[in-house]
């Protein structure tokens, strides 16, 4: 690695700060678990470095909110998530989600906000964050904004972040009367890079569905909403024929990206199967 200037400042505006100084290549660092392998790799040369290690303990915390949602800052580890029990009462497909991320010395040092700005298609939080709803609180020298997890992303490692703009914390809505699952398909481990992710949630009155969500990641260049999908399941009974028809609009509304792990036609036929089952997951 070529040498850098580290920066550490106390406070998360003073970061901001930072990152907005000069045109030289400076980037913020939290768990710094992918970004340390860009630099190692060559990909990327930082003149400087921001650690947000030292900022406000308050960035770091989990909060359950009177109205059932939760508060998170973007400094909470993820191990910090798997272990809340604010997390799992409010959100457990979160907390089930962490369990095959990547693994505990990963989870250990990674942070939530570093995790959703990073912008790989392969996270496993960013579909189902966006399942749920959630958004993000961020702050940038002009100032504060939120936006929903779902409107972050822009392509294939690009989010609509500005290069000194933080993500300071992640807002997830009341869940009472949702259903949610992720269901994650891999070619190897358990843990390792989704070939295909599919997350659902469902608004249910009994039986029948009264609004869904389902995202659909990995095999996109972003997190997508399959809306013809979520369509045929509004105001209808969940059946072994609704399930059918809702995996077939969720393979027509969406262009799905071979490589490696697999051609485009398989990961359809994969979409096709495991939106089903993730729906029959979350209705338990």
């Amino acid at each position: 690695m070529t040498p850098f200037e580290l920066a550490e400042p106390r406070t998360l505006r003073e970061a901001v700060a930072l990152l907005a100084a000069g045109d030289a290549p400076v980037r913020a660092i939290a768990g710094g678990t992918a970004l340390m392998l860009m630099m190692k790799a060559g990909v990327f040369q930082p003149a400087r470095l921001v650690s947000l290690r030292r900022v406000e303990a308050q960035h770091a915390q989990i909060a359950a909110m009177p109205d059932g949602g939760l508060r998170i800052g973007a400094m909470a580890t993820l191990s910090s998530l798997v272990k809340s029990l604010a997390v799992k009462h409010a959100a457990p497909v979160i907390t089930q989600t962490l369990k095959t991320l990547s693994n505990v010395r990963v989870r250990n040092v990674a942070t939530l906000g570093g995790h959703l700005a990073h912008g790989d298609p392969h996270m496993d939080l960013p579909p189902v964050l966006t399942a749920l709803g959630a958004q993000v609180r961020t702050l940038s020298p002009t100032g504060e904004r939120k936006l929903a997890v779902g409107e972050l992303y822009t392509g294939y490692y690009e989010t609509v972040l500005a290069d000194n703009e933080l993500i300071t914390e992640i807002m997830v809505p009341p869940q009472t009367g949702w259903r949610a699952a992720y269901m994650k398909i891999t070619t190897r481990a358990a843990d390792d890079w989704p070939t295909l992710g599919v997350a659902v949630s469902l608004r249910m009155a009994s039986n029948t569905v009264m609004d869904a969500r389902i995202v659909v990641s990995a095999a996109t260049n972003t997190p997508v909403r399959l809306t013809t999908a979520e369509d045929t399941l509004r105001g209808a009974s969940l059946d072994a024929t609704v399930l059918a028809r809702c995996g077939d609009a969720a393979v027509s509304g969406v262009e799905l990206a071979g490589d490696a792990h697999g051609s485009s036609a398989y990961k359809c036929e994969l979409l096709r199967v495991y939106a089903q089952r993730a729906l029959r997951q979350a209705m338990g």
